[in-house]
């Protein structure tokens, strides 16, 4: 092979392999930042809430709901969808069990559902499978943009993962609790179990955190 064309060869690979570097720098370094800014923001360091904002979808009764609906109550907000093999099921059960333990404390919190895949959690879907966590679940779909922008607003990452409709997505499983007033309170990450949940709930409780009601 001549020399020119190994030395352009070597370029191309060195060029690929610089890219490929920056690329996992970059993807460390995004989530790094979005770990950092939520306990930032759990801290109190920041003056403004990093987690959270508006979002304006369906539920699975087919009503429009917006986040001012549930202001005056607290949230337990998880984005995941209906098709995930584990995670999500699990998290969902943690949370509907976290509220049967807090007991009518519970009633102050209201947990919701989004969910990332619009494409295949349709309002009959979400209305079929919001009942298997909890019975006061709110479970909310919407198009493509909405669930982005919802997403987008809580640091929530997530991609399509395959072909067909037996696709998966890739997704953060975090539980965030939000105040009355629609801010970031504090998060609970993938797997937490249910009685570390309540447990956390009614100690910032009992700290003055969640207010008296």
């Amino acid at each position: 092979m001549p020399k020119s064309l190994i030395a352009r060869a070597v370029a191309l690979l060195s060029a690929a392999v610089a890219l490929g570097l920056l690329l996992a720098v970059a993807i460390t370094l995004w989530r790094e930042s979005d770990k950092a800014a939520i306990e930032l923001t759990e801290k109190g360091v920041s003056g403004a809430a990093l987690v959270g904002g508006p979002f304006e979808l369906t539920d699975q009764h087919g009503n429009r709901v917006s986040d001012r609906d549930f202001r005056g109550r607290f949230m337990l907000v998880y984005f995941g969808y209906s098709f995930c093999p584990d995670i999500c099921p699990t998290d969902l059960a943690a949370m509907g069990a976290a509220l049967d333990r807090l007991g009518a404390e519970g009633e102050a919190v209201q947990p919701i559902f989004i969910t990332i895949d619009p494409e295949r959690d349709t309002v009959q879907r979400l209305a079929d499978y919001a009942p298997l966590f909890h019975p006061r679940l709110i479970a909310l779909t919407g198009t493509p943009e909405e669930i982005r922008r919802a997403a987008s607003a809580y640091r929530v990452y997530f991609e399509k993962a395959g072909e067909g409709r037996d696709y998966l997505m890739n997704h953060s499983g975090i539980i965030y609790l939000m105040d009355r007033d629609g801010s970031f309170i504090t998060h609970f990450p993938q797997g937490t179990p249910a009685e570390d949940i309540a447990d956390k709930i009614r100690a910032r409780w009992a700290l003055g955190d969640l207010g008296s009601g």
